[in-house]
């Protein structure tokens, strides 16, 4: 089982805690935990309608929330019957919650059915609970790179050579035969389970990965094991980096920006290396070089605190001036028409691109103090569709994100702030009706509601940016009366995504890793394809590399007519369980159900930033059972170069020491085991000869076991 939630793959080779006796998956909850100090509720369903309505339960009068080191019940109450004990339409179900927030002493726990003699997975309590997951996620733009190589030291089992190294020399789909057209336009993140790169799309998720940032500086370490970890620099940065990189190469001189790099078909191999197929790039149009200017100038404002990055950040800005001097020079709005190319169409509408204008003054202001920007910006921002209709929701993240962050920047006084903030704040809060009203309401049964409208192809990253409006009202001091209500209503949606759902699945791939039992086990991607090594996280070699947030729920897909048929589940099924873990390619179209994208990852990480707190902050307390029972131990340095000195005390003789020293795949690389004649011990651990990274140290005595997380640079 789990002992702490940052091991990778060591829940078997450790084996230290206790699973109830029975696990069933209608008992849900978080199933990577909970801070201790939140608000902390198990769902419980009996299924009535969908694809499991042939099984059923009736759950006990008495739930128990039992520590899983030794069983011992810490908490006890009963189930509480939402609405009535109405089937809850959305995914017919009835449903009964468990509320154990009284529960927060840090540890690993399991909710369990005392009548009925089952349990919940189980689910750690710790501030830090959610570190790892983030680590992973935010690693997942790393597996998404294009054109640098994956090392073993760095992807571990999902490792592969540079791809599509063809893209140094891409020519213009119009005219392929023109070399004198070629450009370096390698690097970047491939867009979603394809290979191919868009200026537009990489719009919404640089922005969102900046804001989760800013939302939450201490989030986000410098140690998740990639090639720029080390550096002074948070990883998030640096892989933000490597796309702003691939952004400037589609700049052309005059400050416009190119649309795409792509196949003109669908094309792909597996793993990306072996893609050789000929790549092509798109002209240049308004709507690319609007975001250009936008990202930019938030990339800017953001990255010039950093003193190595201020010449960077420096360069940015003029990049931003150069796209917005293009947009003033050339007023028409593009009507990019995908010329050449079978692949997405990523031209915006005209109502997208007027935001984005207005979007791009809103930062150019803020990254310069420039009264022009200033002035355009306050003569357009009630065209953008928030303040025109006097509604916000989850389907225009990024012009919502940045207008927030303009009115926040402004004046106090300014009565553009306060229009903006009002209109937010009303709209959350009162017209529509699928905001906090649905959460007062208690409407959804699950905790996370959206409207059924709203559950369209990648459902998950409209989950996560509703979520993040309300971490919005919190993060700008909107609504202090209710703000502990709106800190639960995201939450909600962190814990949708961690497994309180009607299928009791974590929506991220391969999450055995870093703390959860039922996950996506499959998704559509070119790399991890059908049949692959990379196919199936318990039937091939390897599965999918860990952490990617899968598209969702989809009560709206249906196979191509040539498949001849329907697919149930995620056909006829309650909206909530219009899911199948599966990639399966043409005709049955699995990548309407679990492609992953970078939009969905980003928002997803600006879902979690608020609420993650690394591990490299807290007590190093952290233990597998009661403080009492274990020994002192110290650790130094760390992060280490060359030797980790430990030092350890007990309350009685220690006798028999046993070390292990585990890598970021849980592959036990160091062991030392000898005698101990007192309470005491001193050792040294070389390690100068290990790659660089995360590891963590288990230290076994008769006292118990201690693990600590260690870096090596």
């Amino acid at each position: 089982m789990r002992i702490f939630t940052v091991l990778f793959s060591l829940l078997i080779s450790l084996n230290l805690a206790a699973d109830p006796a029975v696990v069933t998956e209608f008992i849900k909850t978080d199933q990577f935990g909970y801070r201790p100090g939140d608000i902390k509720i198990a769902v419980i369903a009996n299924p009535v309608v969908g694809f499991n309505s042939a099984e059923s339960f009736a759950p006990g009068d008495t739930y128990e929330v039992r520590r899983a080191a030794d069983d011992v019940t810490v908490y006890s109450g009963s189930p509480t019957a939402h609405n009535g004990g109405e089937v809850h339409e959305q995914s017919g179900d009835e449903v009964w919650w468990f509320d154990f927030s009284e529960v927060n002493t840090p540890g690993e726990y399991y909710v369990f059915d005392a009548e009925n003699a089952v349990g919940s997975y189980n689910f750690r309590i710790e501030e830090s609970v959610y570190a790892e997951v983030m680590r992973q996620a935010v690693r997942v733009f790393y597996y998404q790179r294009c054109g640098s190589e994956k090392t073993e030291a760095h992807g571990g089992a999902w490792h592969d050579a540079a791809c599509h190294t063809q893209d140094t020399e891409c020519r213009p789909v119009t005219n392929p035969d023109n070399a004198a057209a070629a450009r370096d336009l390698s690097g970047g993140w491939h867009d979603a389970g394809d290979y191919n790169k868009y200026t537009n799309f990489a719009y919404a998720p640089v922005h969102a990965l900046l804001f989760a940032y800013e939302s939450n500086p201490a989030a986000f370490t410098d140690d998740y094991n990639l090639p720029a970890s080390g550096n002074n620099i948070p990883d998030i940065l640096d892989e933000l980096i490597y796309e702003l990189d691939w952004l400037q190469k589609m700049q052309n001189p005059d400050g416009s920006l190119l649309m795409k790099v792509s196949v003109t078909g669908f094309q792909a191999d597996s793993p990306p290396s072996a893609d050789a197929a000929e790549r092509y790039y798109g002209e240049a149009a308004a709507s690319a070089t609007a975001t250009g200017a936008s990202v930019f100038a938030h990339s800017y404002s953001v990255l010039k605190d950093f003193p190595d990055l201020s010449a960077y950040a420096d360069h940015l800005l003029e990049r931003a001036e150069d796209a917005w001097a293009w947009l003033q020079e050339n007023p028409a709005l593009s009507t990019y028409d995908n010329s050449g190319f079978s692949s997405a169409n990523p031209e915006d509408s005209a109502e997208e691109q007027a935001e984005k204008r207005t979007g791009a003054a809103m930062l150019l202001y803020r990254a310069t103090g420039a009264q022009s920007y200033r002035d355009y910006a306050d003569a357009n921002y009630t065209d953008i569709r928030p303040i025109a209709w006097d509604y916000w929701y989850p389907f225009q993240p990024t012009i919502q994100d940045i207008a927030l962050c303009y009115a926040d920047f402004l004046p106090a006084s300014s009565a553009v702030r306060a229009d903006i903030l009002e209109s937010f704040t009303f709209s959350t809060t009162g017209n529509n009706p699928s905001m906090f009203p649905a959460y007062q309401n208690q409407t959804d049964a699950y905790r996370a509601f959206l409207a059924d409208n709203d559950y369209v192809w990648g459902s998950n990253m409209w989950l996560s940016v509703q979520g993040n409006m309300y971490s919005s009202m919190n993060r700008l001091g909107l609504n202090m009366t209710d703000s502990t209500a709106f800190k639960n209503a995201a939450l909600g949606y962190v814990h949708r995504l961690h497994g309180i759902n009607p299928l009791t699945k974590v929506m991220l791939t391969h999450a055995d890793g870093f703390g959860a039992d039922n996950f996506c086990n499959e998704m559509y991607h070119a790399w991890f394809d059908d049949n692959t090594i990379y196919d199936n996280a318990e039937t091939s070699a390897t599965g999918p590399a860990p952490g990617f947030v899968t598209g969702g729920v989809n009560p709206y897909f249906a196979p191509d007519p040539a498949y001849g048929g329907t697919i149930s589940p995620p056909q006829n099924q309650p909206v909530l369980k219009s899911y199948k873990d599966w990639n399966s390619t043409w005709p049955e179209n699995s990548w309407e159900i679990t492609e992953p994208a970078i939009y969905y990852q980003a928002a997803y990480i600006q879902l979690l930033a608020p609420f993650t707190q690394q591990a490299a902050d807290m007590p190093v307390s952290v233990t597998e059972a009661a403080a009492e029972d274990l020994f002192s131990l110290r650790i130094s340095p760390n992060p280490a170069t060359q030797t980790l000195l430990m030092k350890a005390e007990g309350e009685e003789n220690l006798e028999e020491v046993r070390i292990a020293l585990y890598d970021s795949r849980g592959v036990a690389v160091l062991r030392s085991n000898f005698s101990v004649g007192g309470r005491y011990f001193q050792t040294a651990l070389t390690v100068g000869d290990l790659p660089r990274g995360i590891y963590f140290v288990r230290t076994e005595t008769a006292a118990g076991s201690l693990v600590r997380r260690v870096i090596l640079q």
